[in-house]
């Protein structure tokens, strides 16, 4: 294993910083920021296959199915990330978008020992959550070969979930497991191995994509606006009424009045607004156009 963890970019040494130690603050920095920059122009040329995964997963919601991130370490940690950031920015239940972790939630914020080398591990943790056909499970390792990883695409496709590997490495063992293969190639790390950099970077990028985009596409999104944003705090609360203000051009205290009235549902303040109904009617549309707030409209 040692052998093939030499041939991995990631694991690479980075030329520019071979004297890394001698540099100072700001050259650190500086070189930093210079190979930051490269890893949006390598996402970019996986776009095409990025798009077919977003289109799988606004198949899984659809059919009620779910996205499930499977990852260790870093890889894991961010999956678990983005699960968590769309519950209150899509108002999503916490069952809709999943984050595992090998480990489990301990491994957060401390490593667990010889959980990211256990494929038994992500096929228990997948029967834990009854994983189905309909869900769609992406597997996320900047080495391209977690084991736990490869274990979860391979339980899943035996259910018949669609399937997505991430990785930071072209030709990676992951992807030989999955349906789409999502292999960002970020290059050696300004610390040699350290994937929590360049590529995890280019991971937490690709993640915001494949959610964000997802969410727009079952009608979490009107204009360039969350109007599904749960208002659980007065910053949610003030930003909720802000929107309906931006979507319908009325006065702030206008907003304010829809917001009580529509029970703090920024989508039906807006039709009510707009199409100039009730709050049942408004509620009703919104149920016939699935969501959408413009097909509502």
């Amino acid at each position: 294993m040692k052998v093939m963890l030499e041939k991995l970019a990631t694991e690479r040494r980075n030329e520019k910083t071979m004297r890394l130690d001698d540099m100072s603050v700001e050259d650190m920095l500086t070189v930093m920021n210079a190979e930051d920059q490269t890893v949006a122009a390598v996402i970019q040329q996986e776009i095409p296959v990025i798009k077919q995964v977003v289109d799988r997963v606004i198949q899984s919601f659809q059919a009620d199915g779910r996205l499930i991130y499977i990852g260790a370490g870093t890889s894991g940690r961010l999956g678990v990330l983005d699960a968590a950031e769309c519950v209150p920015t899509f108002g999503v239940s916490p069952d809709m978008v999943v984050g595992l972790i090998a480990g489990g939630e301990r491994a957060l914020i401390k490593a667990v020992e010889g959980a990211e080398d256990s494929k038994t591990l992500a096929v228990e943790d997948l029967q834990a959550l009854q994983l189905t056909a309909n869900d769609t499970v992406i597997g996320i390792a900047a080495s391209g070969r977690t084991p736990y990883v490869i274990g979860g695409l391979d339980y899943a496709r035996e259910v018949g979930a669609t399937t997505a590997a991430l990785s930071c490495n072209k030709q990676a063992a992951i992807s030989e497991h999955a349906d789409f293969r999502i292999e960002v190639e970020t290059g050696p790390e300004v610390l040699t191995g350290s994937t929590r950099l360049k590529a995890g970077t280019a991971q937490k990028l690709v993640l915001n994509m494949i959610s964000t985009a997802a969410m727009i596409g079952v009608g979490k999104v009107y204009q360039n606006l969350m109007v599904d944003v749960q208002s659980t705090n007065e910053k949610l609360e003030i930003r909720a009424k802000r929107m309906i203000v931006e979507a319908t051009g009325v006065e702030l205290e206008t907003a304010a009045r829809y917001f009580t009235s529509s029970n703090g549902h920024v989508k039906t303040a807006i039709v009510m607004i707009l199409a100039d109904v009730s709050y049942t009617e408004a509620v009703e549309r919104l149920q016939r156009a699935h969501g959408f707030v413009r097909d509502a409209l």
